[in-house]
């Protein structure tokens, strides 16, 4: 979703709003805030904001302030954003039935007041505003029902840490049914519509080939509502086994009792990767820390089976008694080992696997940057 990238770079920001003077000015304070230099950046971002159209200019400031002023710049940011449709959709634009909600992020010119929308998600989380946090997810939701954004990721999270787990687990419902997943269907307000969530898996959802293309996050998020809705039923149990077979980096480290992610992971990733693995416990590992929910996961046999891991040595065979009692690769953290011994012997033969992933992951580090 850069805007150097697509059609915002062929158009221009938000469809050839912003000057090109202001557009350059932003780009040259967002490579020195990149490279760690905000001081440096500090002159730019006052030029490019001299352009009112330049709302992501109004970000890059936000993300330099203190968090009470990043809020203060982020909601102007956003008053002025709407004002702004309002001038080049007409004023009915954030209407239901006014012809560009549920068609947001395609419309050019919208793109810059979601990216506000969005980076106001992040700041009202980093303030403890989860429910302002939350309604604007679900704002976003309505006016982009297919969420080109990837904010279904935080929702059913942040729904669960203000005691709305009833509400997390239908919306995760919502994204988990087949229509979604197999077809890539539109659910009416991005899965927001919030009625009774089911409690009782279809069939369809027993098929572990269906998770191919399931989401790790939103299977932690069923696990971890229905667990609150409906307690240790055969639901709550399933949807936990499902989520440690897509994505078993999240479950170890809770497990493990490894201390919370410090941050987000801003590194290229794949689907149920150790990064979105990361992005979600920066979100959520405290709520399955809680000690009636880490003892539900802890005890429970079949999930447990999928985060043990076997030396990787051919020869040895050995499993883990305890959650991440074997010690990993250093380099490519893709096997583990039950001894120096076993790792040394199995050096030789993991040695071009293990430097061709490395190699892989920085160059996808330097693509990013």
């Amino acid at each position: 979703m850069n805007k150097r990238h697509g059609m915002e770079a062929a158009m221009g920001i938000g469809g050839g709003m912003v000057s090109s003077a202001s557009r350059k000015n932003l780009e040259k304070a967002e490579d020195l805030c990149r490279k760690r230099k905000p001081q440096l950046a500090v002159p730019y971002i006052l030029k490019a904001i001299q352009d009112e159209n330049n709302l992501d200019a109004f970000i890059q400031a936000a993300f330099l302030l203190h968090l009470e002023g990043a809020l203060e710049a982020l909601e102007a940011a956003g008053l002025r954003g709407r004002v702004i449709l309002k001038r080049e959709l007409g004023d009915d634009c954030f209407n239901d039935d006014g012809g560009s909600v549920g068609h947001f992020w395609g419309i050019l010119p919208t793109r810059p007041y979601m990216r506000v929308l969005q980076a106001l998600v992040k700041v009202y989380h980093d303030s403890g505003r989860f429910e302002d946090s939350a309604k604007t997810i679900i704002e976003m939701l309505r006016l982009c029902p297919n969420d080109n954004m990837g904010q279904r990721f935080w929702l059913g999270s942040l729904l669960i840490r203000c005691g709305r787990h009833a509400d997390a687990l239908y919306f995760a419902q919502q994204w988990l049914s087949d229509e979604v997943r197999k077809n890539g269907g539109t659910l009416p307000l991005g899965g927001c519509t919030f009625s009774a969530p089911q409690n009782k898996l279809p069939e369809s959802a027993s098929d572990e080939r269906s998770l191919r293309w399931a989401s790790g996050q939103l299977l932690y998020t069923a696990a971890l509502a229905s667990f609150k809705v409906f307690g240790d039923i055969p639901m709550s149990r399933a949807y936990l086994k499902m989520a440690a077979t897509c994505n078993p980096h999240v479950l170890l480290k809770i497990l493990a009792q490894v201390k919370k992610p410090p941050n987000l992971n801003n590194d290229p990733r794949s689907m149920n990767g150790p990064e979105e693995a990361q992005d979600y416990l920066w979100l959520t590992q405290d709520l399955w820390m809680e000690n009636d929910v880490w003892a539900w996961a802890n005890n429970n046999p079949d999930v447990k089976d999928k985060v043990l891991k076997t030396c990787s040595q051919g020869n040895c065979g050995q499993r883990e008694v305890r959650v991440a009692e074997y010690k990993r690769c250093s380099a490519c953290h893709l096997v583990s080992y039950c001894s120096t011994a076993c790792q040394k012997e199995d050096w030789p033969g993991h040695k071009p696997a293990c430097l061709a992933h490395k190699k892989q992951k920085e160059t996808l580090r330097a693509f990013n940057r």
